[in-house]
């Protein structure tokens, strides 16, 4: 059994004796209580064995706790393999994987004498039928490969791939279809999108394709006890099919079938908790381990699915040119030359003419406008201040930062200093670094359209709906609303202050928040235009205007693979007190050619090491890391060290 004690040291399973009286209680994957180092102590017991090969003598299962098996097997399986991934404990995983217990919730409705006892819903065969047999036209038909990949499901076979949605693409529908070719196979789904939002579309979407009663949608919003309840239909297979945000990766499915991610990129695909992993990795993992189907989708495409492609694991899904001309909406930069020569100021204007001529036209065509601005809160970044080019650490390609204007720029991962930095690019030695909030935006936009009504949608009110009518909605990336038939016009502003980011994903993250602000433009027929307020000669630009993800997402892997960043290399992060963290790295074996980057300031009395190994020695890594916190952890050491495998910040 897997014992509820956070001690590195103690990640193994140990033994017990069930009495008889628990014995048909105690069955693989249900909660029971130990005598654990004299405490009593919660647990999962994991398998019945006749024998132990423990020589000592065995205590008993102390209580059965619930006879209820929360902990299915394959979920048992996979948060191993995950904790052995991610240099964690499984009692951590477990954390993560199920969630508290409500007794009330698992005890049945009282009966009346002589009722029968309730049984699932049965499943609604017509409609997933007809979902599989005859797809909405304009669906998966528009992708070459689409229709077969739905014939794969449901034949139940392991067939993987990378779906590059296209613009203004029903895609919680889409994902609703593949969801009923693999029920009707017969086997089970799994869904993981990023935030409530896309949750209820899917759950619509399903509940359309499916019928009532054969999904269920988990999101935290609903309540522990709710939560709880719904967990208990997938884990008792009431339903074959589970969708909800990142937590939802965990969910017990009955012959899994099928797993789904929707825009991986999305930053809440990361656990925040330990042992830190990520949405995409756990459910690629779990469907090399249940051989089952996998689907990473989105209008974007991040660097690990390109490896994906590129490694042969999966196949790509992607839609012709000239279907994908007719579904995009005309897309312009406002840094060409031509543009710049009718209007000198767009160089460093916010609203370059190009831009509010467009939001003019669709406004007094009754269309509504959204304008994309950056978030706020980013971690300082600095660019060059007459190119605009990232500035890069020379030693080790890292991110420059300025903690002050009379401080010189700073590695933030290497910890050198660059008092004489000079561009790479054009040799300038100045830098800057800018972002514009969406509420200034909004009061901009409200004195150059007066009359027009202005709308934010953001981190205090997050807008799902905007009416088909002229109006302009300011939105930071990630709240943008869908409009009714489509936005007129989309505005793409302060694109440096996302593209100079101190983050390696700088520019995949600009790629993927503009596309997905793009497909929510009406088709370039009917006259949906996408202004990028940006050089057209910039790459993410170009892949735009082209509306080519898998170029871009080829080159970034590209140039990853050169520079030794992931997903091309795996990299752990290890953070505390200088003394624990070098204490640790003393203890660790780590394998051979294991780079050391840092250490650099990680916060108050706070310091950290970047560890960068070849993908083939990341698993060498991650065990050479847990063995030395388990060290550290017997030895009593007073101060922890936390340990990120692929963080998803890297500084």
């Amino acid at each position: 059994m897997c014992v509820d004690v956070p001690l590195p040291h103690l990640d193994r399973p140990f033994d017990y004796l069930v009495a008889g009286a628990d014995d048909v209680a105690a069955q693989p994957g249900v909660r029971v209580k130990v005598r654990f180092a004299g405490q009593l102590v919660g647990g999962f017991l994991l398998e019945r064995a006749e024998a132990s090969e423990h020589q000592g003598k065995l205590a008993y299962l102390e209580k059965v706790v619930s006879p209820e098996r929360v902990l299915d097997p394959e979920v048992a399986r996979l948060a191993r393999a995950v904790a052995d991934r991610y240099a964690g404990s499984l009692n951590d995983v477990l954390r993560l994987a199920i969630p508290p217990r409500h007794a009330r919730v698992e005890s049945p409705p009282a009966k009346a004498k002589g009722d029968a006892p309730a049984e699932p819903a049965e499943p609604a065969e017509p409609a997933v039928q007809r979902a599989f047999q005859a797809p909405v036209p304009g669906g998966w038909d528009s992708y070459p490969t689409g229709p077969a990949y739905l014939k794969a499901l449901e034949a139940g076979r392991p067939a993987r791939a990378v779906w590059s949605a296209l613009p203004g693409e029903d895609w919680s529908l889409r994902i609703a279809e593949a969801a009923a070719a693999t029920v009707t196979g017969g086997r089970g789904v799994v869904i993981v999108v990023g935030d409530a939002r896309d949750l209820d579309r899917v759950d619509r979407s399903l509940g359309a394709v499916l019928g009532p009663g054969r999904h269920v949608a988990l999101n935290a919003a609903l309540g522990p006890a709710e939560r709880y309840r719904r967990f208990l239909a997938a884990s008792r297979h009431q339903v074959p099919v589970v969708v909800g945000t990142r937590a939802a990766m965990w969910a017990p499915a009955a012959e899994l079938g099928l797993v789904v991610i929707w825009d991986d990129g999305d930053d809440l695909h990361a656990e925040p908790r330990s042992p830190y992993p990520h949405a995409r990795d756990v459910l690629l993992t779990r469907a090399q381990l249940a051989d089952c189907a996998a689907l990473v989708g989105g209008f974007a495409r991040t660097g690990e699915g390109q490896l994906l492609l590129e490694t042969g694991w999966a196949k790509e899904i992607v839609a012709e040119r000239a279907v994908l001309r007719r579904r995009q909406p005309a897309i312009s930069p406002t840094g060409d030359d031509p543009q710049l020569a009718r209007d000198a100021g767009a160089v460093v204007a916010r609203l370059p003419s190009l831009a509010w001529q467009t939001a003019k036209q669709a406004l007094q065509a009754g269309l509504p406008v959204l304008v994309q601005v950056p978030r706020r809160g980013y971690l300082p970044s600095v660019a060059c201040a007459e190119c605009r080019t990232p500035a890069r650490c020379p030693e080790c390609s890292g991110p420059l930062a300025l903690q002050n204007a009379r401080d010189v720029p700073v590695c933030l991962w290497c910890g050198r200093s660059f008092p004489a930095y000079q561009c790479p690019a054009c040799g300038e030695r100045r830098l800057r670094a800018s972002v514009i909030g969406a509420k200034r935006t909004a009061e901009e936009l409200g004195r150059a359209f007066p009359g027009v009504p202005v709308r934010t949608s953001g981190r205090d009110e997050i807008l799902d709906t905007v009416p088909g009518e002229a109006a302009i909605v300011v939105a930071t990336p990630g709240a943008e609303p869908v409009a009714e038939g489509g936005f007129g016009a989309v505005l793409l502003l302060d694109t440096w202050a996302l593209l100079s980011r101190a983050d390696l994903r700088a520019a995949e993250e600009t790629m993927r928040r503009w596309l997905n602000a793009s497909a929510l433009a009406r088709p370039g027929s009917e006259g949906g235009r996408v202004i990028v307020v940006a050089d057209g000669s910039l790459a993410p630009v170009q892949a735009l205007l082209r509306w080519d993800p898998g170029w871009f997402a080829a080159r970034e892997l590209a140039e990853r693979r050169e520079l030794g960043f992931p997903p091309a290399a795996r990299m752990a992060s290890v953070t505390g007190p200088a003394p624990a963290v070098a204490d640790l790295l003393t203890i660790a074996d780590l394998p051979d050619g294991t780079e050391q980057l840092g250490p650099v300031p990680a916060g108050e009395e706070q310091e950290r090491m970047l560890l960068r190994v070849s993908r083939s020695r990341a698993a060498e890594l991650a065990h050479a890391l847990h063995v030395a916190a388990g060290v550290r952890s017997a030895r009593k050491a007073a101060v922890a060290v936390r340990i990120q495998v692929d963080p998803a910040e890297l500084f």
